[in-house]
């Protein structure tokens, strides 16, 4: 098991990163808010859990062990693997998880692409109390982006998780509107994801 990788990014994509860790550049999956936090040429420490099939390993990182916990058990639910749960860390922070299965708040998790109500009500009531009360704690800080870049992002994002390449460009357009008026235009590229999914969701 690889539980954590330190090292020089080399590069940060759309959903993913390359940390060069004892010269071997290691491919790792993560969320838009953990990818947000991380610089090309920097130095960046991203907690891991390496999926296993028969035919790959692909290993997945987060900002933060919290993450990587919840990450880890949501993936106990039935039909839930990891790139769902990934879906999931990418419209929820850890304890909004929390939070909406403790509550069986089954709108919330139906914001996730791929998860439908009959899956959110599997969901709360195989997980139960596994994940825990909702800590309160401060989220992760993520760096601001430009506008451009930003939008080019979250759009990327948005067709990954398997919106059409024009209403997730339109919804992005509509979310950043909105948010210079509201005298948040500088929202980072995590934030403008959630507000896009929340805008799709009709929420």
């Amino acid at each position: 098991m690889i539980a954590s990788v330190r090292g020089q990014v080399l590069a940060v994509r759309l959903d993913s990163a390359i940390v060069e860790v004892g010269g071997v550049g290691m491919f790792v999956l993560a969320a838009p808010a953990t990818l947000a936090g991380l610089r090309v040429g920097q130095e960046a420490l991203l907690h891991t859990s390496l999926v296993v099939r028969e035919d790959s390993l692909t290993l997945f990182g987060f900002a933060d062990a919290d993450e990587k916990e919840v990450f880890e058990i949501v993936q106990t639910a039935s039909g839930v693997g990891p790139k769902m749960a990934l879906a999931m860390l990418a419209v929820h922070r850890p304890d909004g998880i929390r939070a909406a299965v403790a509550a069986d708040d089954h709108a919330a998790l139906v914001r996730v692409p791929g998860i439908g109500k009959k899956t959110a009500q599997r969901i709360c009531l195989e997980l139960g109390d596994r994940l825990g009360p909702p800590s309160g704690g401060a989220p992760v800080a993520t760096a601001p982006a430009g506008g451009d870049a930003r939008k080019e992002q979250v759009v990327e994002a948005l067709v990954g998780l398997g919106y059409p390449a024009k209403q997730a460009g339109d919804t992005v357009d509509a979310v950043l509107a909105d948010g210079a008026a509201d005298g948040a235009a500088d929202l980072d590229v995590a934030a403008t994801l959630r507000a896009a999914l929340r805008h799709l969701s009709g929420r």
